[in-house]
């Protein structure tokens, strides 16, 4: 003897127990992105920028206000010479996050890659101003400088060959400028 199947109950799910299971995938979820930029920082660190970019444009469409995958992205176009899109995405960070220094840093040194000296400064003295602890802006703040002297020793022994002063400060200037910098975080 067989018996006729029971029906399957009906199950409606009510909007809190919706958002239950909708925060849930959410939370299962964010290891996929934290994923996508383990993933970026190794192809980065490779030099595989193609691939690197790739990983951050899925977490950035997933999550776009995601600050760490836009800045991975500006250092992925520093790295691809793509500056000014690389300005673009660290002005935009500054603009929403403010208290990070790193963006204002990140924003100086392609700034003084331009030559566009006064610039740099100030995002320097705002990453200072956001972060006064953080010793990387500091340093190139001091490269900045030891730059700008150096170059104006040059014009100064230009205009007057004979100037030992200004040619003594001019290695000096010089020399500060060829020491190695640490490695630091980017």
């Amino acid at each position: 003897m067989t018996s006729a199947p029971l029906p399957q109950p009906r199950f409606r799910a009510s909007p809190t127990l919706r958002a239950i299971v909708a925060g849930l995938a959410m939370a299962v979820a964010v290891p996929v992105f934290a994923d996508n930029l383990g993933d970026a920082q190794r192809l980065i660190k490779r030099g595989d920028y193609a691939q690197a970019l790739e990983s951050v444009n899925a977490q950035l469409a997933e999550t776009p206000d995601e600050a760490k995958a836009r800045f991975l992205k500006g250092v992925i176009l520093t790295e691809t010479n793509q500056t000014d899109d690389a300005i673009a995405v660290f002005t935009k960070l500054t603009e929403d996050y403010p208290e990070m220094p790193e963006p204002y840093n990140n924003l100086a040194v392609l700034y003084a890659r331009q030559k566009l000296y006064d610039k740099a400064r100030m995002a320097l003295e705002m990453a200072i101003q956001a972060n006064p602890s953080y010793v990387v802006a500091y340093e190139n703040l001091g490269d900045l400088h030891a730059k700008q002297a150096s170059q104006a020793y040059a014009k100064a022994v230009q205009l007057d060959a004979n100037g030992k002063s200004a040619k003594l400060k001019l290695a000096l200037a010089n020399d500060l400028l060829k020491t190695p910098a640490k490695p630091a975080g980017r």
